[in-house]
């Protein structure tokens, strides 16, 4: 039996390894409380599997929105979806509704439909308070690091939302080159709220240099029934406060994994820990399944990705290759027992320098709805084998060798 090594151990998370009498979700729990992070119970949780059911339900969500809602996203697009929320978010401003928006510079400036100037002015105009989080000026290179790459939504410190989806129409549209946009998102009410809301008043605050604080913006939450009670925990990262947070969740849950790990990123080129973590994982025959997207929005990453996938087939990892449309969710889930869903991307640029936010979900019904939704993913994707990789060319594999020396600045 493996000895218990306590948190904050001078053990590396790579290494560790845990009784096995004590389940993986307990174990997560009992690192995320020592860590600092509130796990609260009261909460209902809706998977949102695609950006048409995502953005009718947050537009919904909005329209009955009584007191403020508060966006913090990575990028808004200026397109059909773009246009539409803040055409609604006009109107909620003439109802009296408080409205504040916040999104980060480099994700507009990257954007290739980026909200502009005289746009930004005329939502303004609507009374709607819209900011840029780290405006780009010179010298350009301070702006490089600590980009705000969260994605999420408060409505009446009521309802939250949280996940991978920026706000752009192409989640439901698609893109030319890449096809089909496949993404989560997840609308939690109850008692996390708070902590998504506590998330955003931070940022605001500190980009403002307001400070909105106060009782309304944390209202009491009904009691949840039995079957909705499901337990979450917000895991914020937050430069120089909390900078290795949600890498140390992910190598913690990977390592106390007894059954099965599955997981989806777009952008799968993970630190040192997470990689080793995934390397002892399928070597002590813990099921690890990874998919990856064959096509991306980056044209550098797939073929780095590949490169580490590869080696973690060697080592025993099933690996999944999706070849319908971009695959971008950010999800994990652990033994079946508990999941993630959240803007990290295992890639250097989410776990060292940008501000992200994950939903770990402790609840057996909404990992199996993800589990469910890989399965169904598996018959769009190819499984990556000693064979097939043979097959891709001398170069392709260069590429991902050299792909690989970059991965630390990706």
């Amino acid at each position: 039996m493996c000895p218990v090594f306590p948190i904050g151990s001078v053990q590396s998370e790579a290494k560790q390894c845990y009784n096995t009498q004590e389940s993986s979700d307990s174990i997560v729990i009992h690192f995320l409380r020592n860590s600092g992070v509130n796990i609260s119970n009261n909460n209902k949780v809706e998977l949102l599997t695609n950006g048409h059911d995502k953005f009718i339900d947050l537009f919904d969500h909005i329209r009955k929105a009584k007191h403020f809602v508060h966006l913090e996203y990575f990028n808004f697009r200026n397109d059909s979806i773009g246009n539409a929320i803040f055409k609604l978010l006009s109107e909620k401003t003439k109802e009296g509704v408080k409205v504040r928006v916040m999104f980060d510079a480099f994700g507009n400036w990257s954007n290739n439909k980026p909200l502009k100037n005289k746009q930004i002015k005329a939502i303004r105009k609507d009374s709607i308070e819209i900011v840029k989080f780290d405006p780009i000026t010179f010298p350009y290179i301070n702006h490089v690091f600590h980009r705000d790459h969260r994605k999420i939504a408060i409505i009446d410190g009521k309802t939250g939302y949280t996940g991978g989806m920026n706000v752009a129409d192409y989640y439901i549209k698609g893109l030319p080159k890449i096809g089909q946009w496949r993404d989560m998102h997840v609308r939690i009410e109850g008692n996390a709220v708070d902590d998504l809301e506590k998330i955003f008043l931070h940022m605001w605050n500190k980009e403002t240099k307001q400070n909105v604080s106060g009782k309304m913006y944390f209202p009491s939450h009904p009691a949840a029934n039995d079957s909705s009670n499901i337990t979450v925990a917000i895991v914020d990262r937050t430069p120089e406060k909390t900078n290795r947070l949600i890498g140390r969740t992910y190598t913690t849950a990977i390592n106390a994994a007894q059954h099965q790990v599955r997981i989806v990123n777009p952008y799968f080129v993970p630190a040192s820990a997470i990689n080793k973590s995934l390397k002892k994982c399928a070597e002590r025959n813990v099921d690890v399944e990874i998919m990856i997207s064959l096509k991306s929005d980056i044209p550098f990453t797939p073929d780095a990705a590949m490169y580490k996938v590869h080696k973690l087939m060697k080592k025993g990892a099933k690996i999944y290759l999706y070849d319908n449309g971009f695959q971008h969710s950010k999800i994990m889930m652990v033994d079946g027992s508990f999941c993630t869903v959240g803007s990290t991307n295992l890639d250097n640029r989410s776990l060292r320098y940008d501000y992200e936010a994950n939903a770990f979900i402790f609840n057996k019904q909404i990992t199996k709805q993800l589990n469910d939704i890989f399965d169904n993913d598996i018959k769009n994707s190819i499984q990556l084998t000693p064979e097939y990789w043979k097959k891709r060319s001398p170069w392709k594999k260069f590429a991902g060798w050299f792909a690989n020396l970059f991965t630390p600045f990706l």
